[in-house]
């Protein structure tokens, strides 16, 4: 992610508004029957009042007209929307059956996905090796026909067909699934899911896929590229408004298609931290990664709902975003892995500026759990860390300023809604302890004031203020110290998980640090990697590999393998929010500031006004 320039930066920047693109599905359709039949009827209707209103106001990009429509909070969020687009334009697609927010792991080159063959007279042979239970089929095969999409598994024998006049499913039999030769063939690697909008049903495949390492054993692969197959013979029948509302919709999902940070595995689930998957009993492994999965982490959670109720599950594949980094590096002639993984939850999606603070049941804005996991010689251990935006309710008008005011939605269930976030985190991590890293003056200082009011009220929760710009200003990334010296003790008192080869736990992490700044992604990724640096140290001291009085820091390669982690994952996830690389990475890489990284992070400072 380092080494792409700021052109490729631009390519993923329309992509960004899905965030979690189509993983949070209009629930407030989901739990009203009659608004999702009349849902066909009155989308062209509204659609022409969104754009006579639209002319009279400021529109936001379309990146963020996406993210609007996309990530819904079931009606029920103050602050759901910034803009006019978001809040007026009507969810474009239905979702059919019961409201699945209660259901619910190699090739080290890109894999593209294989020619389309026009002779289908020889399909290719199921794999001898049979489908462990737990897993997705790994290798897929598309048979696209006139009448219907046609997916084979080659590992595992399960195929099912998908009608391009109306979406429907029904599932073959081996004999059914290889049958007929007039059709295009080629490999794909995995199914995301179905979405319904006005003229009929989209699938949404991976057609190519990246080797990003591996996670407790099991490889983790990157999705290049993703296609949606159209079921839409509908659409004749359609009237010409309706025509164009679709036409409209279908643009929204070509920039699906090119979301970026997605990550999945056929054989494990990526959703749960390694401490939480020790915890459960042995025998989830055998269920459905979709079974297994947590909701909150999988990104196309809401487009599984018809592979779901048509028991497909070997080819229910989810998908996470975040960030995915590996290293490896030698200490006392033994091999470390390191491994940076973060993933974004889906419960309040949308992009930077259009999506800000908390909803009323205090889900926020770009919450990312980030996990160091570190390996050697049979002993695991694992670190995490939150992020999320500031838990009020509030928002952030964009209009033509370099800097739009941030202003607080003034609603009696404020303190409520602080108290669900942090009872939330408190049962899923423990004692949370909050590290602000916002300005104590002007726009910023009124919302980082409103916060520490706030957390007043909650004396069991420890709060920390640390003016970032203040006292590092001037680049000086040492500074930091002053901060973990002021909460070294609860630090080192919430730990970090640790586990021996035969599966023992050897230490519990007993809570978790949450950090902020306005957006969490500059200040808060150069802090999170400073005290990640921290708890690296004490780790390696744990597995015997550095001593008490030794630290990364005194081995230049291993410290510059270290930074190049959490640059990377910092770029990765302010591409998913904000469209462009992440501020302060020269902080993170040389602990100041240069010449370089000044004009980088101007440009991306630009980009993100454009």
């Amino acid at each position: 992610m380092g080494e792409l320039d700021h052109s490729a930066a631009a390519l993923h920047r329309p992509a960004v508004a899905l965030n979690s693109a189509l993983a949070p599905a209009a629930v407030a359709l989901q739990e009203d029957p009659a608004a999702r039949r009349s849902l066909a009827p009155t989308a062209s209707r509204r659609h022409r009042i969104l754009r006579r209103r639209a002319a009279a106001a400021p529109s936001p990009p379309l990146h963020s007209v996406v993210a609007g429509v996309l990530s819904s909070n079931g009606g029920r969020s103050v602050a759901a929307s910034s803009g006019p687009v978001p809040a007026l334009l009507p969810p474009p697609f239905r979702i059919r059956g019961k409201n699945q927010s209660d259901r619910l792991q190699t090739r080290a080159a890109t894999e593209p996905a294989s020619p389309m063959a026009t002779d289908a007279d020889e399909a290719p042979l199921l794999s001898e090796e049979p489908l462990r239970p737990g897993s997705c089929s790994r290798e897929l095969e598309l048979r696209e026909f006139r009448d219907r999409y046609v997916f084979r598994s080659l590992d595992g024998g399960g195929a099912f067909a998908v009608a391009r006049a109306d979406g429907s499913l029904r599932t073959l039999s081996p004999e059914e699934a290889a049958s007929g030769s007039d059709c295009k063939v080629s490999r794909i690697y995995g199914v995301a899911g179905m979405i319904r909008m006005l003229a009929g049903s989209y699938v949404l495949i991976i057609t190519s896929r990246k080797d990003a390492g591996s996670y407790q054993a099991s490889t983790v692969y990157h999705v290049n590229s993703m296609k949606f197959l159209c079921c839409n013979e509908a659409i004749k029948h359609l009237t010409s408004e309706e025509k164009r509302d679709e036409a409209y919709f279908m643009s929204l999902l070509r920039i699906a298609e090119t979301t970026c940070g997605l990550y999945y595995s056929y054989d494990r689930d990526l959703t749960l931290n390694l401490q939480r998957a020790s915890k459960l009993v042995a025998g989830r492994v055998h269920k459905p990664l979709w079974k297994q999965a947590d909701p909150r982490f999988v990104w196309n959670r809401n487009l599984l709902e018809e592979l779901i109720e048509t028991k497909l599950d070997e080819f229910i594949t989810p998908l996470i975003q975040g960030s995915f980094q590996t290293e490896k590096f030698t200490l006392k002639d033994g091999p470390v892995r390191i491994t940076l993984f973060s993933r974004r939850c889906n419960r309040r999606l949308g992009t930077r500026m259009w999506r800000r603070g908390a909803n009323l049941e205090g889900a926020t804005a770009n919450f990312v759990e980030t996990e160091q996991l570190v390996e050697y010689e049979g002993l695991t251990s694992s670190f995490i860390q939150v992020r999320g935006s500031i838990p009020l309710l509030w928002e952030q008008i964009v209009d033509l300023s370099y800097k739009p005011r941030p202003s607080i939605i003034e609603h009696e269930e404020m303190t409520k809604v602080v108290q669900r976030h942090f009872h939330d985190l408190s049962q899923r991590y423990g004692d949370t302890l909050v590290i602000d890293l916002t300005d104590k003056q002007g726009d910023e200082g009124n919302l980082s004031n409103a916060f520490a009011a706030e957390m007043e009220k909650f004396p069991d929760i420890r709060y920390v203020h640390f003016a970032f710009h203040h006292i590092c200003g001037g680049g000086n990334f040492d500074n930091l110290q002053a901060l973990y010296d002021e909460i070294k003790e609860a630090i080192q008192k919430q730990g970090y998980f640790h586990m021996n080869s035969k599966g023992e736990i050897l230490l519990d992490q007993n809570g978790v640090v949450r950090s902020n700044c306005i957006d969490c992604l500059d200040r808060t990724n150069v802090t999170q990697s400073f005290l990640a640096r921290k708890s690296l140290d004490s780790q390696l001291q744990r597995m015997g590999v550095l001593s008490s009085a030794e630290s990364i820091s005194q081995s230049d390669s291993i410290n510059d393998k270290f930074k190049k982690l959490w640059v990377e994952h910092g770029d990765e996830l302010s591409l998913e929010y904000a469209g462009s690389y992440a501020l302060k990475g020269d902080l993170v890489r040389y602990g100041r500031q240069t010449l370089p990284g000044l004009i980088k992070d101007g440009m991306s400072a630009l980009s993100r006004i454009i």
